[in-house]
């Protein structure tokens, strides 16, 4: 691999890890405040992207939009894949998880519960969207707008780590400056206290599933614009953000944003050094080393007691 190969992979990498790592997020929230691995995070994603889907047919960008046109599509499909992605999230934790949590069931029946609902929205999805492959409307014509180190960095590779880097810092300032993020953070470390304190548990976790489904639906638009939009697409983006999740720290925010750009830049790198095929394999690898040596991830684990 020559050095300009070495930078081009590297950039690519960034702009994927960027995009793991908003999802792994949405993995990590849940986690911190149920201590549930939510499986059905994955479908989050794959709604969110037909949300803008939806957006974007409904409004026709058509040929050639200006420059103010083409900002006003894409904020419209954020918007509907952020809304899609948030309405899923919320009636997943109204529907499925509250009635479990109020009837305390145990562990393994809210993980099967997940995987269930995954089930459901994925099937649900090739439905009524139908099976095969769509494309979202062209909303800009995508060029280069700058290099680094002589890679090139394009208006969709831009779009996605620049939206992925706002939202990250976002939801980092919600958590830690705002009350909303003093009561995930309370009910995080123990919801039971928190409780008799004061904090609305419920209202919590449903606000934290909404970020969640927010943060995974516009991933979702990203992903999608850069690839395709089909009712399958949510299942490996899923799975390796899970996997970044882990690396970092589940129930770590801040663990799954490192763990989402190493894994995507481990990724990316695989790919000119073994070749494509090994690509999923290498971020199993990272995931399997990672434990092997800090099994609570390179940032451990925030430890709390479940709500």
């Amino acid at each position: 691999m020559s050095l300009q190969e070495f930078w081009d992979y590297l950039v690519l990498g960034l702009m994927l890890g960027s995009l793991y790592a908003v999802i792994a997020i949405g993995y990590t929230l849940v986690y911190g405040v149920l201590q549930l691995i939510n499986f059905a995070h994955s479908e989050v994603f794959m709604v969110g992207a037909y949300g803008s889907l939806i957006v974007l047919t409904l409004v026709d960008p058509g040929a050639n939009p200006s420059m103010l046109a083409s900002i006003g599509f894409v904020a419209l499909a954020m918007a509907g894949s952020a809304l899609f992605g948030g309405v899923t999230a919320y009636g997943l934790e109204k529907v499925a998880y509250r009635p479990l949590r109020r009837r305390g069931a145990p562990r393994l029946i809210f993980l099967i519960t997940a995987i269930g609902a995954s089930f459901f929205l994925y099937n649900l999805a090739g439905k009524l969207f139908g099976r095969d492959p769509s494309t979202l409307p062209e909303m800009y014509k995508n060029e280069n707008v700058f290099t680094i180190f002589g890679a090139g960095v394009n208006i969709t590779q831009l779009l996605q780590f620049a939206t992925a880097v706002v939202m990250m810092i976002a939801l980092d300032l919600l958590v830690n400056r705002t009350k909303l993020g003093k009561g995930i953070r309370a009910v995080a470390q123990d919801a039971e206290v928190a409780s008799l304190m004061g904090v609305d548990i419920d209202k919590v976790i449903s606000r934290t599933f909404i970020i969640g489904g927010v943060l995974g639906g516009v991933a979702g638009f990203l992903f999608a614009n850069l690839n395709q939009v089909s009712y399958t697409m949510g299942f490996i983006p899923g799975i390796t953000a899970f996997a970044a999740a882990v690396v970092g720290g589940i129930g770590n925010i801040r663990g799954a944003m490192l763990g989402g750009v190493l894994i995507g830049i481990v990724e990316t790198m695989t790919v000119p050094l073994l070749g494509d095929e090994w690509r999923s394999v290498s971020a199993m690898v990272v995931l399997i080393l990672v434990l092997m040596f800090r099994p609570m991830g390179i940032l451990g684990e925030r430890v709390g007691r479940a709500a």
